[in-house]
């Protein structure tokens, strides 16, 4: 008698901690952040990224921290209002104050890449 018991309320212990995947890109498109943004070194061209792809300095990708693989943000520059598009396929910046890497392409459409470093919004768009 106790054994049927035990099993049932270890069932519905576990049937209480399950739950439906919640589709994070739908819940985050139109969040916006400001920070700082960066382009990567040449030495990760041709690198595997976090997601599994091949880096490519002349694609209009980034890495993020948080947002879900393939997530589209719009990245403006606030000193001059310049904006791209990219898709996030990577991990990263993992330096304080900073909140997108993106690539050499990417960045030199926004700055001149000897800036280094600008601030930017980044507003999730699918």
């Amino acid at each position: 008698m106790i054994k049927p018991l035990l099993i049932s309320l270890s069932l519905a212990i576990l049937a209480g901690c399950s739950s439906s995947p919640a589709n994070y890109a739908e819940t985050i498109t139109g969040v916006t952040e400001q920070g700082k943004a960066s382009f990567y070194a040449d030495k990760y061209h041709g690198r595997l990224t976090a997601s599994g792809e091949k880096f490519d300095q002349q694609a209009m990708t980034a890495a993020h921290k948080q947002l879900p693989f393939n997530s589209k943000v719009k990245v403006t520059n606030t000193a001059n209002n310049r904006a791209v598009v990219v898709r996030v396929n990577d991990r990263g910046p993992f330096i304080r104050g900073r909140i997108i890497d993106l690539t050499k392409h990417a960045f030199e459409q926004l700055a001149e890449p000897n800036l280094g470093v600008i601030n930017v919004t980044v507003e999730v768009i699918d």
